[in-house]
């Protein structure tokens, strides 16, 4: 088993794809996006032989907080590969060779991995202060054999749910204010010219920005992603116009029979009228045409069962629950992911650690 920099796009993209978990953060596409940024990709394979058991995109982040190697929702290994933790371990000494390459301070991970299937104990890593990815993912399963189910064989033939079947599995408000949104003349519109339309999403997004008060992923990353992506039709940019304006816009990313609401926008000078829900529910029924398996909602907050059976918001002052009760009442399900962890390359991590401490207790997370 050896680690090796990774050479062949379409070899990367399809074991990729061929996992039970395959985000779109780990495709090849991907690193060309954060190299138009100014983070420098690292693409690494593991493999056995022949054998492709694993990949890792990893990025070099220039913070001025300190310089560190960081993996989006990776590492991805081969489902039922025999030894992983052998091949996390001999991966992480190649990141830690590339972390001290480009003098790095430390690893940061956040992979896709169930709770139940973490591996992180095995690295001796340390938790991460902050969360960097969405780890309390909400999706709707698009068949009936939901692949993302910890429950089901994955290699069960797909079969897909109905239209309807999904519409009646919505909260009734949700469905109420799709219906309402239509009857208000709101239309959906799925850009023909994404590489245009998307600074009509830039434009909302930094209205959004402004009125919420959140960091968000820069204007050169969200032009960049379209750019890589929209060709092969991997990013979708939809628009939803309203008396002749557009009051609200998200870009969704397509990969691998997934596809993610990544980026929303709005303004608030239409607040009333419920865009947002007819917009969600026409990329959910693209998402089935194309035989999607899976249409994930992104982050949520942190939830729990009550006594009645219900999941509830563990804390109604979450930062993410006001967008949680929007993303819930499409139905669907709650998968719980793996902390954001560390691997210290030197000691000035710990500088870092505390700037982000404080950081996390700002947010209020």
């Amino acid at each position: 088993m050896q680690i090796h920099k990774a050479s062949s796009q379409r070899q990367w993209d399809d074991f990729l794809k061929a996992q039970r978990f395959s985000p779109f953060l780990q495709s090849w596409t991907m690193g060309d996006v954060y190299a138009d940024i100014g983070q420098t990709p690292i693409r690494l394979e593991i493999r056995e032989s022949d054998e492709l058991l694993g990949v890792c995109l990893a990025v070099v982040v220039p913070a001025r907080r300190g310089r560190h190697l960081t993996v989006h929702y990776g590492p991805v290994l081969k489902d039922g590969v025999a030894s992983p933790v052998l091949s996390l371990e001999l991966l992480m000494d190649a990141l830690r060779d590339a972390a001290i390459e480009h003098n790095c301070t430390f690893l940061r991970l956040s992979p896709f991995w169930p709770i139940s299937q973490s591996h992180a104990a095995d690295l001796h890593a340390v938790r991460s202060p902050l969360h960097l990815l969405a780890e309390h993912v909400w999706y709707v399963p698009l068949t009936q054999t939901d692949r993302w189910s910890e429950t089901q064989d994955a290699s069960l033939a797909p079969q897909a749910r109905t239209e309807e079947e999904i519409f009646m599995s919505l909260r009734k408000t949700t469905r109420n204010l799709i219906r309402r949104a239509e009857k208000e003349g709101v239309t959906i519109e799925l850009s023909q010219d994404p590489l245009k339309d998307i600074e009509e999403f830039i434009r909302l997004h930094d209205e959004t920005r402004k009125r919420h008060g959140f960091t968000p992923y820069t204007n050169s990353y969200f032009r960049s992603q379209v750019k890589h992506f929209a060709p092969t039709g991997n990013a979708l940019l939809y628009l939803a116009r309203y008396q002749g304006q557009v009051i609200s816009a998200s870009i969704h990313m397509q990969f691998g029979g997934e596809t993610s609401y990544h980026h929303g926008a709005s303004t608030h000078a239409f607040s009333k009228i419920p865009s947002s829900y007819l917009l969600q529910w026409r990329a959910i029924q693209d998402a089935l045409k194309r035989g999607d398996h899976v249409y994930n909602l992104w982050g949520i907050a942190p939830m729990r069962t009550a006594e009645d059976g219900k999941d509830i918001i563990d804390n109604p002052k979450h930062p993410f629950a006001g967008v949680t009760l929007f993303k819930t009442g499409f139905g669907g399900k709650l998968l719980n992911l793996e902390h954001c962890f560390d691997i210290p390359i030197s000691k000035t991590y710990y500088l870092t650690r505390a700037f982000e401490q404080v950081r996390k207790w700002k947010r209020g997370f």
